[in-house]
């Protein structure tokens, strides 16, 4: 968990680049207008003890800015020093669910804008947010969250008698899974919940179920001890694959919860049921990097969020020009400059400095860490907006073998670290 008692050195923070269309389609990012220190930034704030950073961004947001969140896949973060600590602020893309337009003014923040990316860029107030905007830009907008958690801590198997299906959580599981009902909202605050029918996975859930209403759906497929047979575990390993590809084609956020050894087959699934990442086996076409976490274990109540965008729409189809009257094709239109964010992505790219191998935490997203702060200790943060990624229209995708949606991110998450 963040630490920001006054022994710990480093400071952490978290905000969101929250985003919503605007009249033309294409994304407003929220800024807010700090009075203490009259500068433009993305909204922000430090994290309370013990509590997640994905927590930290989604309230922060809502106190300074009045937007509610949902957060999609992580950004850059950026680090600088305060009153002689460091300081490091991690961010979100996060889409706008609702606005309190009465939350403004407030103690830290006087006004709020919503700004088309390009003029965004040009009003932030500090130079280094420019690697984060180049981030979120680099990347489609409009994600839905597929999240594979691992169940919370069950009763050990030596100290348990009865069936194994009926075996429960411990005292921490339980704690853990309430304490997972906050972090897990942060990206899908009423999502579909699926589960293994064991015990502890449908009681991992349970607390989830009753803050949101939604019921628990149990599979059988999902239960590690359900197959007599060898034809029976072939048969549930196709029943994974079917159930996760029906879930990415629905486009509803959905939480799977199952178990240690069966959460790398709904990894294994999901990847079979995507396109656009490292793991196609075409690296220079992967809009996703798999992270180096991706084969590590879960711990229980860890969990991956994967960011899934449509598939684009197919492109319509030539005119046949040997049909008579058929309209002569337009002229070719010179070809555009790139737009702001690609020349961004580029200066970034060029300017960043190597990253640690630790920094690839959170789906191998290019990371631009700005290491210098403000000589009055202000703080900084980052925006961006890119376009949404087209959609794939009304095709049924879970009826065929082909990729179902795009992989943008993968994320790995527990109750212990950000």
């Amino acid at each position: 968990m963040p630490n920001n008692k006054p022994g710990s050195r480093l400071i952490k923070a978290a905000g969101g680049v929250a985003w919503r269309p605007g009249p033309d389609g294409e994304p407003e990012i929220l800024l807010v207008h700090r009075k203490k220190y009259d500068d433009w930034s993305l909204p922000k704030g430090k994290a309370e003890p013990g509590e997640p950073l994905p927590v930290t961004a989604v309230r922060e947001v809502l106190e300074e800015g009045g937007a509610r969140l949902a957060l999609g896949r992580r950004l850059a973060s950026v680090r600088y020093n305060v009153g002689g600590r460091p300081k490091r602020v991690h961010y979100w893309a996060a889409s706008v669910l609702s606005v309190d337009a009465h939350a403004v003014p407030n103690s830290e923040v006087d006004e709020v804008d919503w700004l088309p990316a390009a003029r965004a860029v040009d009003k932030v107030s500090y130079a280094h947010d420019h690697g984060v905007l180049a981030d979120f830009a680099a990347r489609p907008a409009q994600t839905v969250p597929l999240i594979l958690l691992r169940h919370s801590k069950a009763v050990a198997k030596s100290g348990w008698k009865h069936a194994d299906a009926a075996r429960p959580l411990d005292d921490s599981g339980r704690s853990d899974a309430k304490a997972l009902v906050d972090l897990l909202a942060c990206f899908a605050p009423s999502p579909r919940l699926i589960s293994s029918t064991a015990v502890r996975c449908t009681d991992t859930l349970r607390p989830l179920s009753e803050a949101t209403g939604e019921q628990v759906r149990v599979e059988q497929s999902l239960y590690l001890h359900g197959q007599s047979s060898q034809a029976s575990a072939a048969d549930s390993a196709t029943e994974i694959t079917a159930l996760v590809r029906e879930v990415i084609a629905s486009g509803e956020p959905t939480v799977i919860c199952a178990h240690r050894e069966n959460l790398p087959d709904l990894q294994e699934a999901a990847l079979a049921a995507l396109a656009g990442h490292s793991g196609t086996g075409a690296p220079g076409d992967a809009v996703g990097e798999l992270p180096n976490e991706w084969d590590e274990t879960l711990p229980t109540s860890g969990f991956w969020v994967l960011n899934v965008a449509p598939l684009p729409a197919p492109p319509a189809p030539e005119p046949d020009l040997d049909v008579p009257g058929a309209p002569e094709p337009p002229a070719s239109a010179p070809v555009p400059g790139r737009r702001w964010w690609q020349r961004l992505l580029a200066r970034a790219r060029h300017a960043a400095p190597a990253r640690p191998a630790g920094d690839l935490a959170g789906g191998g997203v290019v990371r631009a860490d700005a290491t210098s702060g403000n000589a009055d200790g202000s703080e900084t943060d980052e925006g961006d907006v890119t376009g949404n990624e087209p959609s794939g229209g009304d095709r049924d995708y879970a009826s065929t073998a082909g990729p179902v949606g795009v992989l943008i991110s993968a994320d790995r998450y527990d109750l212990l670290e950000p």
